[in-house]
């Protein structure tokens, strides 16, 4: 039976349902809100009754300024481009409902600026990059800070320049990317450390970027979704990644410092392959290696990639990769570390029917609608991922708007921030009957996630 079957009286699943709100339900002892919802289907052939879509869940899933979703997301650092992107000329982009655009100046440093002059409205994307600043074509010279420093024409003691500045964010440079940060000035966090980038014996590559033609949500929540890896992506489609992805897993879930992770245990043969992913609050997923089988017996080790999904607006996302390679040869296949596009993610050059009888994420993704409808989903036990993140972006999202500080990034002080995602293998005979291994499995890996909270094996 569906878990929102029994949304309208809300027998024993408030702890799912707080991440769905819009409904007010409240009585004796309880104040607590649920999704609007499309009608529950339970006669068949009644799709009439199935007419009327419910809004999209805006606290979610809007971006711009203002909103309480962009709000909260402009609270973070985010990467915006890779750095050997930028040429002589300046690049136009949008992030979080905003139109920038990025520039090199001539002196080497990084601008990231509201894409309209403060002059004529004119776009900078069509400015010209100046050894300090941009100039836009009316011949404004503006400094990657925002500051005027030039005003063609005015009289010599003119200082209208010395009053106004052009909007300009922060920018930081890491990994071969441009990052920036769109929130208030005085709440500027530290950029992020994360003990997986300064890893021994790795490199940090920037991979693909893609762009998608939905909402930033249905893209991040993918990575608590570890069912989709068994369906989608081996027996729907074939074997995108390995063939022993075809078994679903047992599945838990554990809140981490950062965010979430899904603990998925498969048994291949007297192995216990343990899969860990991280997603990182608000809107970064570390991706464990999707080349593993589960074969050989190994200590835990660490992510494959790290990938942000950032808004750009509410229907259309970047997704901006970097991956983990290697020093040694043969450790990381060749194919990812030359940049080579992962399997199972953009259609490429496949046509359309090609695409529907071996879809990939982007083809799952995009065809939830723009903006997922939640009012719409049917979420079961196996869902308790997404349920878990949406819920922890909700409480983020809350915490910003009364002014409290969100859980999460924002909240660490070290300064090489512990990651979880990883593949460990371990030599675990089966239990006599197949409802004593499942739970054995389930609760060795749990034991092993907590391990690892506890004392994270790359910060050693």
């Amino acid at each position: 039976m569906s878990v929102y079957s029994q949304c309208p009286i809300v027998q024993g699943w408030n702890e799912l349902n707080e991440g769905f709100p819009s409904i007010s339900l409240r009585g004796p002892g309880r104040s607590f809100e649920l999704t609007s919802r499309g009608p529950f289907l339970n006669k068949t052939y009644n799709a009439y009754s199935h007419r009327e879509i419910p809004e999209e869940d805006a606290e979610l899933t809007h971006v711009g300024p203002g909103t309480p979703g962009g709000e909260y997301l402009r609270r973070f650092w985010h990467p915006v481009i890779y750095t050997e992107e930028l040429t002589d000329v300046p690049v136009a982009t949008r992030i979080l409902g905003e139109d920038l655009v990025v520039f090199q100046d001539f002196s080497g440093r990084l601008g990231v600026v509201e894409a309209y002059c403060p002059h004529g409205a004119d776009s900078l994307e069509f400015g010209s990059v100046s050894e300090r600043g941009i100039r836009c074509r009316h011949g404004w010279l503006i400094d990657v800070d925002g500051a005027i420093l030039e005003i063609p024409g005015e009289p010599e003691n003119s200082t209208l320049k010395d009053h106004q500045c052009h909007g300009a964010y922060a920018t930081h440079e890491a990994a071969g990317a441009v990052f920036v940060y769109m929130g208030p000035p005085d709440k500027k966090p530290p950029f992020p450390v994360f003990d997986s980038w300064v890893r021994p014996g790795y490199h940090i590559v920037a991979g693909p970027r893609y762009d998608y033609s939905c909402n930033w949500l249905q893209i991040a929540e993918n990575a608590q979704d570890p069912v989709h890896t068994a369906f989608l992506h081996t027996i729907v489609s074939g074997a995108q990644f390995t063939e022993e992805f075809g078994v679903v897993p047992e599945l838990d879930y554990i809140e981490t410092p950062l965010g979430l992770a899904y603990v998925a245990t498969r048994r291949v043969g007297d192995n216990m392959w343990l899969r860990m992913v991280d997603s990182v609050l608000p809107n970064l997923m570390m991706v464990s290696p999707v080349w593993e089988d589960g074969k050989e017996i190994h200590p835990f080790d660490g992510p494959m990639m790290s990938r942000w999904i950032v808004p750009r607006d509410d229907r259309t996302t970047l997704q901006v990769e970097f991956r983990h390679v290697s020093d040694e040869q043969e450790v990381t296949p060749h194919w990812w570390a030359n940049r080579v596009g992962m399997p199972g993610q953009m259609p490429d050059n496949r046509t359309y029917e090609q695409r529907q009888r071996g879809p990939g994420d982007f083809d799952a993704q995009i065809a939830q609608r723009p903006i997922a409808v939640h009012g719409l989903e049917h979420l079961a036990t196996s869902d308790r991922g997404v349920i878990l993140f949406r819920r922890q972006l909700r409480r983020g999202i809350r915490a910003v708007r009364e002014g409290r500080e969100p859980d999460g990034l924002l909240k660490q002080s070290a300064p090489v921030i512990p990651t979880y995602a990883n593949d460990t293998v371990i030599r675990l005979p089966e239990a006599d009957t197949l409802r004593e291994d499942k739970l054995l499995m389930k609760e060795t890996g749990l034991q092993l996630a907590k391990e690892y909270l506890k004392n994270p094996p790359l910060m050693d």
